[in-house]
């Protein structure tokens, strides 16, 4: 038993001592927060590696390209790539919703990217598939022509697409508008409550729109510009209305109201012409690709039985 009692107190003693000595020789927190501030200077390589590769390696390419394509335009057309009658590309970029805050140089620079990235992909198959120097340079001209065609269909479904999706929050919109309004509050109020609320290509607008009215813009020129920043009818209606009754003094809540319901309605009728147009889309998939499947499924076993006696 003294053996056990010695050697428990002996273990008792070290672990005192190694408790008093670890939180001398552990480094402290305060100084190991100091030495990371204390490390030496990163270079501007190592700053450079940090950045994604779409700000190291894609951004500077789109710009060489598009100064490369900007001094082509010039010498040919005499315009420049920041033109914002450019073949309407600035336009395009504002009705998308400036996508990645791409620029009209920008875009000239992705198309440029494209173009020699499609010809280039085309002859160096066709030189891998073994065809000869003029036809793998003939179809190299037409993934030229499809490279110019792609960021053009990119930027074309980004429009369409912004556009539905303004289409289909204004009746949601509207109806809180006008739940907003009727509550008490003032018409940039209840905006600004809509963009609290959601987030979409709508409530996007409108927050600029809010933004530009802080800065001074009159309400009458900020809605004129979401209009010119989306061209939906919808929205261009709603737009007009607006205005009409700041300018004649007509109660905003009932405008809002009558708008509400014209909203819910033509959602109704573009639900409804969407279920009929179904069928007929529905029709091309079934004759083409299902009936055939099933009569497969159905007849094939039969067809041994059906033209075993003609000789098959």
């Amino acid at each position: 038993m003294s053996i056990v009692f010695g050697s428990l107190a002996g273990l008792g003693i070290a672990m005192a001592v190694l408790g008093l000595y670890l939180p001398r020789t552990a480094p402290s927190p305060v100084r190991a927060r100091l030495a990371l501030f204390a490390e030496r200077t990163r270079t501007l390589e190592e700053l450079e590696l940090e950045q994604p590769f779409t700000e190291r390696v894609l951004r500077p390419t789109i710009g060489r390209m598009s100064r490369l394509m900007a001094r082509i335009l010039r010498k040919k057309t005499g315009q420049t790539a920041d033109d914002p009658s450019l073949s309407g590309i600035q336009k395009k970029l504002i009705l998308a919703g400036s996508p990645n805050n791409l620029s009209a140089s920008d875009f000239l620079g992705i198309l440029g990217l494209s173009i020699l990235g499609m010809s280039g992909l085309v002859f160096l198959l066709m030189g891998l598939a073994g065809s000869d120097v003029i036809t793998s340079f003939l179809l190299a001209v037409v993934g030229a022509g499809i490279g110019y065609y792609l960021p053009n269909v990119w930027l074309t479904g980004k429009i369409r697409a912004r556009r539905k999706e303004i289409e289909r929050s204004m009746p949601d919109a509207l109806d809180l508008l006008v739940i907003s309004v009727e509550a008490g509050l003032g018409f940039d109020s209840a905006i600004q409550r809509l963009t609290e609320k959601a987030n979409n290509a709508l409530t996007r607008e409108f927050r600029r729109m809010l933004a530009e009215i802080r800065m001074g813009r009159s309400r009458r020129e900020a809605l004129k510009e979401v209009v010119y920043r989306t061209e939906v009818p919808d929205l261009n209606t709603f737009v007009s209305a607006i205005i009409q009754a700041d300018q004649l003094g007509v109660s905003i809540s009932r405008v809002l109201t009558v708008q509400a319901d014209q909203m819910r309605l033509l959602r109704r009728q573009r639900a409804e012409e969407m279920a009929a147009k179904a069928p007929l889309k529905m029709l091309f998939p079934m004759v083409l690709l299902i009936f055939p499947a099933t009569f497969i499924v159905i007849l094939g076993p039969s067809m041994p039985q059906l033209f075993g006696g003609g000789g098959f």
